[in-house]
């Protein structure tokens, strides 16, 4: 799929003398950059998840149960 951006002449130019230096088209290389983007950015989700219940006073199974019990005596 083919998209259009406005990217500074700035960084054009950087990634032009990285391109010539690895051989790379700039494709190749903004496809890389937003890849590499994607997974920090779905890794930092999965981070922001863990020790979600420290501080909780009953375990998630324990809850958890709870809550279908809660279901199962309606």
């Amino acid at each position: 799929m083919r998209t259009v951006i406005d990217v500074p002449d700035q960084l054009i130019k950087s990634l032009d003398e990285v391109s010539g230096t690895e051989q790379r088209s700039r494709a190749a290389l903004i496809r890389e950059a937003i890849a590499e983007f994607l997974r920090k950015k779905a890794g930092a989700s999965a981070e922001a998840a863990f020790g979600l219940w420290r501080d909780r006073q009953t375990d998630s199974l324990r809850y958890q149960d709870d809550r279908r019990a809660e279901w199962e005596n309606r």
